[in-house]
């Protein structure tokens, strides 16, 4: 037997018997996936809305001719911890539509006094004399008054730039019908009636508007808002009937489609060497347009002028009875959009936080097949998820509900297909040429909007607390 040099690398290591992986692997072909993207999510909105053709790039939304209520939301500024009420934003209050003198408004916002209020504590008492209209800059506020067996009960849940006792300035005289206890920490601006009477003996203008305001006749109207039809029936014999028609908007909301937009570029040597095994350019192309449809959406939710966010009706909006989204927060949400509701749209964070509060009642929602995904639904309605509702550093978001379809009055999307060199419905790749560069140009452009046909179609759910307790 022959003794081993251990300086020999050769005879320290077992003799190689085959080809080996790494160098085998030069002359093999690597199977690989396509280009991953993580910003890709589910889009459920872009899935669930119908979709219209928009020809011309306009979409007008006629509606039954409505009156203005005055029950829109006031708008505060605060320098620090001191709020004042934006003048131009007292016309709001039922008393003070279209009265235009800004002298006057100023004059009479200077005149509201701010106060604070804790958790529990009462702003108004029921049964209290009503002298003063209450503005609630931040907080919210329970209306509380006796249901129908004698126990007190939470008629009403009011928040930012909603206010109550705007009648007191019209005159009436009367005790507080409910008690309005504080929620949260609250903040209130309040006029009284003195006040406003003295400000209005002193201002022509405004004490002009004030008595047209009283002496004007009241226009009829339906629970909507709508210009009543006069329709007469359980009549016998032959009454005279009264004529009617059905008056429409002379100005109606008109959508134009708006835009997203990029420039792909592909070197041509890219394009004309490195096509196997898969195509450079439509891979290119394909995660461009991923982005684009991701952007769509987040429009579709966010954009101030027609995003549904921003579109909602101020009277399809209500906060939260507690702050985190519970079964209670989503029946009321249910109410508002009660005639054939479609789907919830709600933020990932949004989702946990309402299943926890089902948790603790010892409730367990069933989920429902949706086009063969399994989704949670409430009251049988599906809750979708869609990160485009964010999340506000103060870990809050919102809850969507909506009705879908042109044939119900609901909410849809907008678009126009036909387009040249189109490629997928509404969107459009269009080359733009070989600059000198060699780097070829292509024009990616989807057109889109959304409307809400009837305001009773959407309703949000605000100031939705998502942060896990401790």
């Amino acid at each position: 037997m022959t003794a081993t040099d251990p300086t020999n690398p050769v005879d320290t290591e077992a003799a190689q018997l085959s080809l080996s992986t790494a160098a085998a692997r030069n002359l093999a072909t690597t199977t690989k996936s396509v280009p991953q993207m993580q910003g890709i999510t589910s889009r459920w909105l872009l899935r669930m809305l119908p979709w219209v053709q928009a020809a011309g790039g306009v979409y007008r939304v006629n509606r039954r001719l409505s009156y203005t209520l005055g029950d829109g939301r006031i708008t505060f500024s605060n320098t620090g911890a001191d709020v004042r009420v934006i003048p131009q934003e007292l016309r709001e209050l039922p008393l003070l539509r279209g009265f235009d003198d800004e002298a006057a408004l100023r004059a009479l916002a200077d005149r509201f006094v701010q106060r604070q209020f804790e958790p529990g504590e009462v702003i108004a008492h029921s049964g209290d004399p009503a002298e003063e209209v209450v503005l609630i800059a931040h907080g919210k506020v329970n209306k509380i008054g006796t249901g129908e067996y004698g126990d007190q009960t939470a008629l009403e849940v009011l928040a930012d730039g909603q206010y109550f006792g705007a009648h007191v300035l019209a005159g009436e005289t009367g005790e507080w019908e409910a008690s309005y206890k504080a929620v949260t920490p609250c903040t209130v601006l309040s006029l009284n009636r003195q006040t406003f009477q003295e400000l209005n003996g002193s201002s022509e203008s405004l004490r002009e508007h004030v008595r047209q305001a009283l002496a004007g006749p009241s226009r009829p109207h339906n629970p909507h808002g709508e210009a009543d039809i006069d329709i007469a029936s359980g009549h016998s014999g032959e009454p005279a009937l009264t004529g009617t028609f059905v008056d429409y908007e002379l100005s109606p909301r008109e959508y134009e489609l708006s835009v997203a937009q990029t420039v792909l570029r592909v070197h041509s040597r890219v394009a004309d060497l490195y096509n196997q095994p898969m195509d450079q350019t439509d891979q290119q192309l394909r995660l461009t347009i991923e982005a684009l449809r991701e952007r769509q959406e987040n429009e579709l939710v966010n954009n101030r002028e027609f995003g549904l966010l921003h579109n909602a009706d101020l009277r399809q909006r209500i906060p939260t009875r507690t702050g985190p989204p519970t079964p209670d927060d989503l029946d009321e949400l249910l109410a508002l959009v009660w005639k054939d509701p479609g789907c919830f749209l709600a933020h990932p964070r949004t989702i946990a936080a309402f299943g926890r509060e089902c948790s603790k009642r010892g409730l367990y929602p069933q989920s429902i097949d949706l086009g063969g995904h399994q989704v949670p639904a409430w009251r049988g309605v599906p809750i979708l998820p869609c990160d485009k509702l964010r999340v506000s550093d103060k870990r809050t978001s919102s809850v969507m509900l909506m009705r879908l379809g042109e044939q119900n009055q609901g909410v849809i999307g907008l678009h126009q297909t036909g387009l040249p060199d189109e490629h997928r419905p509404g969107l459009s790749v269009r080359f733009m040429g070989i600059n000198q560069q060699a780097v070829i140009s292509y024009l990616v452009s989807a057109y889109y909007s959304a409307a809400v046909l009837v305001p009773d179609a959407l309703g949000v759910l605000e100031h939705v607390e998502v942060g896990r307790e401790s």
